[in-house]
């Protein structure tokens, strides 16, 4: 996993370190050796993750984080602290400026490299909400606010812990009004994740009865509980499952001796994460269902991919479209009639939501045209899509009440950065579509440099 990494500290000798070893993981870096500079540099470069020193002069690491959370282009930018101060104090007074973790000099890079990950994982998702909502912005609808900062009434699981663990959590916790409950193993635990609605599961290792990171993994192999942050609670010599519980998509860790006001600081910050990212699919669901989903097979319309795709390349990420036509539809329609014609079209749309990814837009071009648009797909990958795409519209006949009708589908694909304006790769894609339409149908192409040239004359 490679990302954009922002390192922010005054000695240049610590800049070097860090940025030898995040290059040698391939990661692009910039950096920056003060407070102020980062400010400008993480608004013009768009990180994605912030390593910033908190013992600066001027503009101090905490203040520096307090402000990058404070500006909308770079509140969602997950921040790690990294310092020499071991006072607990200082690692809380991180968090509560809204540092997403504090990782220690010198620093460990197994662990960095483990929390990175994690903190990537989860902004990938926040990034492809945020990029649907300023699709929805730029359309007229309004985007959510903050999250609320009242916990109270938050229903938390810890699976593990003895019973004295559990009583000094929960008492914890009660100061900011949330509830929690325990199941002290596995099996308990699972049963209670699955019958119940949490905002939240702590694991205390070694989980009683059981395996943390089975459970770690179950939870995020479920779609109903994919997002449910997890925190565990981990003593020094358990930091080989901390690493791999990490891994598998554990969102923070807290080490024994629990320290309380941390606990809280953690959780509230992965609390408030989890609703912003709830808010952002809540607004989604109610603004842009009528306004941009096409009427007959409930995908996006030709409006919305089109703003999606404008986004996309403005912000200079790769994107790939895939246009897909049906192969001799005109005749099916004539033939069987409108009413079959329209349940085809419902059926190859449900095929092409089924296997595609949640982050893909995948919308009703025109008549009987699909458009589908991957951001940061390179070529091959966008090309071995669409050959599953047309494999599942033609490797079983469409259903239209007693009728079996074999349809299939020609697939144009072209990918590009921002460089290139959405008609061009459109009209890329279109080139590439209308020659497997000429090479015999059912077929997929990509590309070449005379459909790009092509669409740009």
């Amino acid at each position: 996993m490679t990302a954009r990494v922002l390192v922010v500290d005054d000695i240049p000798a610590n800049l070097r370190l860090l940025e030898a070893k995040l290059r040698a993981e391939y990661f692009e870096v910039a950096l920056a050796a003060s407070g102020p500079e980062a400010l400008a540099l993480a608004a013009a470069w768009s990180p994605d993750i912030v390593l910033l020193d908190v013992m600066m002069p001027g503009m101090d690491g905490y203040e520096a984080c307090r402000r990058l959370k404070a500006q909308e282009a770079t509140a969602h930018i997950p921040v790690v602290m990294v310092t020499a101060l071991t006072d607990q104090a200082e690692r809380v007074r991180g968090l509560e400026a809204g540092a997403d973790d504090f990782i220690s000099k010198p620093v460990d890079t197994t662990l960095l490299f483990a929390r990175l990950r994690a903190l990537l994982r989860v902004k990938q998702v926040l990034d492809a909400w945020r990029l649907r909502a300023e699709t929805a912005r730029e359309l007229g609808f309004e985007t959510p606010g903050a999250p609320e900062e009242e916990f109270i009434g938050a229903r938390l699981l810890l699976a593990g812990g003895d019973a004295a663990e559990a009583v000094a959590v929960a008492e914890t916790l009660a100061a900011d009004g949330m509830l929690v409950e325990h199941a002290s193993d596995e099996t308990a635990a699972w049963d209670r994740l699955r019958g119940f609605l949490h905002d939240l599961v702590l694991v205390s290792l070694p989980l009683a009865g059981g395996d943390a990171l089975r459970l770690a993994s179950r939870l995020r192999a479920h779609g109903e509980s994919r997002d449910l942050p997890l925190v565990l609670l981990a003593a020094e010599d358990q930091r080989a499952a901390v690493l791999r519980a990490f891994d598998l998509g554990a969102s923070d860790h807290v080490m024994r001796p629990v320290d309380p006001p941390e606990l809280r600081a953690r959780v509230r910050n992965q609390l408030r994460r989890r609703r912003y990212q709830d808010l952002l699919r809540e607004s989604l669901d109610r603004s842009l269902e009528m306004a941009v989903t096409d009427a007959l097979t409930g995908l996006r319309n030709r409006r919305y991919v089109r703003r999606h795709l404008d986004s996309l390349l403005r912000s200079g990420a790769t994107a790939a479209v895939l246009l897909m036509d049906v192969d001799r539809f005109k005749p099916l329609n004539d033939r069987y009639g409108h009413a079959a014609g329209d349940a085809a079209l419902k059926e190859v749309a449900a095929r092409l939501r089924e296997h595609l990814r949640a982050v893909d837009v995948v919308a009703r071009y025109s008549g009987e045209e699909f458009l589908v648009v991957m951001a940061g797909a390179a070529e091959e990958e966008a090309t071995a899509v669409a050959e599953r795409l047309r494999a599942a519209i033609a490797d079983a006949p469409v259903s239209v009440g007693a009728l079996a009708l074999p349809i299939t589908m020609s697939v144009g694909v072209a990918t590009a950065r921002g460089q290139v304006g959405s008609d061009g790769l459109i009209a890329a894609a279109d080139a590439a579509l209308y020659r497997a339409k000429e090479a015999g149908r059912n077929r997929v192409e990509a590309a070449r440099p005379e459909d790009w040239n092509a669409g740009t004359a």
